[in-house]
């Protein structure tokens, strides 16, 4: 039996479909303003890795994953910053155009840590979901959870009363611990924008697009204006899904705000939950610290890449930490990953698959995974396999071809695919390996970029020197 974290009642739960085998995921995607960072994309691993192992248990998932394609404002409070517009502005760009190229570098990312991600329209974008929100919005309105400020119109918090149940705050709790807002308007500090009114668009110009100040707005019956962040998933989510459906996802930093309003406004509009079970990954830091733009810690996969590390031996890396649990991202912990994929995969390489497998451990990496998701363990248990002597190599390929069905670190071409090492480049390392016993490290590491020219990446492991072609 499987059995998921569910955050709403904080235990563990087997895991039973409405509608087995048939299972319903909605995650959270990117607000595409710039490239996503190895913080979010630990999140869209695990989720991945969720989605592999509903298909190892013989379920049929429908994933979607929105696309925050529209700029929102950033705080809790409605006020600050819109990055999408900001970024279009720095950079002399339509808003369309920076959505869409931050789109296809996510996607990209995405394919290099072999994260499946849904096509359209599972795949979907907030601006192309408009009169869906605006429908949410109508009904929220037609059943009195709506007010109307200057600057847009906001859901009433203290209308609702579970609000607060998936922090576990109460309403008056929340209320203590926000800040104050610019908005003094609104009637609870909790309160949020479902629909916000463009700069120079006012109630009474709703018959009139004047001259925008923003590139991304829209009519609504309330005046010209662009959605709220949180109504896009509530409206798209019940549009592919149904309502309730199983499965939420996101990162733990969703908790308190985002994933607490969507309930809020989903529930409050269609009387029923949103989702049977809500599940968060914990964040990554960076050498113990938390990521910041300030501080300069803020990593993406081009900075992985430029540092000779293979995006797989990220994921490799995040594999190593359950979900739930905070990872410290180091570059020392990422060599770490690298040198043991790289191990891996010289490992298997000479092996031929075989139609039997190793029952035995395939049982007790099944029985890992049930386990919320325990990575760590089913990373042991494949391990306990490879050192195993007992069984032929042909068995442990076809277990640990089996294994990366939910691992994703593409095994299943590198088994039987050996390769042959050019003179050229044997005898370049050969030369590596005297420079380094005279501990001349300045002249190995010149030697490894030669070998690098020559499409070659050069590992140090304690069994010695492996090579695998670029």
């Amino acid at each position: 039996m499987l059995r998921l974290w569910n955050t709403t009642s904080r235990s563990l739960e087997d895991f039973k479909p409405i509608d087995p085998p048939h299972v319903g995921m909605y995650t959270c995607g990117p607000t595409v303003y710039w490239t996503a960072h190895i913080g979010n994309l630990r999140t869209y691993v695990f989720e991945d890795v969720l989605q592999r192992t509903l298909e190892l248990e013989g379920f049929d998932v429908k994933r979607v994953m929105n696309i925050t394609d529209v700029g929102h404002l950033t705080s809790d409070e409605d006020e600050g910053e819109d990055k999408i517009e900001a970024a279009a502005a720095k950079e002399g760009k339509k808003a369309a155009d920076i959505a869409a190229y931050y789109t296809q570098r996510f996607l990209e990312d995405a394919r290099k840590l072999n994260i499946a991600i849904p096509k359209p329209p599972y795949l979907c974008k907030a601006t192309e979901h408009i009169a869906e929100q605006i429908d949410l919005i109508k009904t929220l309105e037609s059943k009195g959870f709506t007010y109307q400020t200057s600057d847009g119109i906001y859901f009433d918090t203290s209308k609702f009363p579970p609000y607060g149940t998936l922090s576990g705050q109460r309403l008056e709790e929340k209320e203590e611990g926000a800040r104050v807002a610019v908005n003094t308007e609104k009637r609870n500090k909790s309160d949020f924008a479902l629909w916000k009114f463009s700069p120079q668009a006012t109630p009474d110009s709703r018959l009139t697009i004047p001259t925008p100040r923003r590139q991304q707005e829209w009519p609504s019956p309330w005046g010209i204006g662009f959605p709220g962040w949180h109504i896009e998933c509530s409206a798209m989510s019940r549009t592919y899904l149904g309502q309730p459906f199983d499965i939420h996802c996101g990162g733990i930093d969703h908790i308190p705000v985002h994933h607490e309003n969507e309930i809020a406004q989903s529930e409050a509009a269609y009387g029923v939950k949103l989702a049977n079970y809500w599940m968060h990954g914990e964040f990554l830091l960076v050498d113990g610290h938390k990521m910041s733009k300030s501080v300069g810690n803020v990593y993406t996969i081009p900075d992985i890449e430029a540092h000779g590390a293979d995006p797989l031996a990220l994921r490799y890396l995040f594999l190593g930490t359950h979900y739930r649990q905070k990872q410290n991202f180091t570059w020392e912990a990422l060599q770490s990953a690298q040198n043991a994929l790289g191990k891996l995969r010289n490992t298997i390489r000479s092996w031929e698959t075989s139609e039997i497998g190793c029952a035995e451990y395939e049982g007790n990496f099944k029985k890992a995974l049930e386990d919320d998701l325990n990575t760590p363990v089913a990373l042991s248990v494949m391990w306990k396999l490879v050192d195993d002597s007992k069984f032929p190599t042909g068995a442990k390929a076809a277990t640990i071809e089996w294994m990366d069905r939910v691992l994703g670190l593409s095994l299943s071409n590198i088994i039987g695919h050996r390769f042959a090492v050019p003179a050229a480049v044997t005898e370049i390392v050969t030369l590596r390996e005297e420079a380094r016993s005279r501990k001349n490290w300045e002249e190995a590491d010149r030697l490894r970029d030669e070998i690098a020219t020559l499409g070659w990446n050069v590992e140090d492991t304690k069994e010695g020197t492996s090579l695998q072609p670029m």
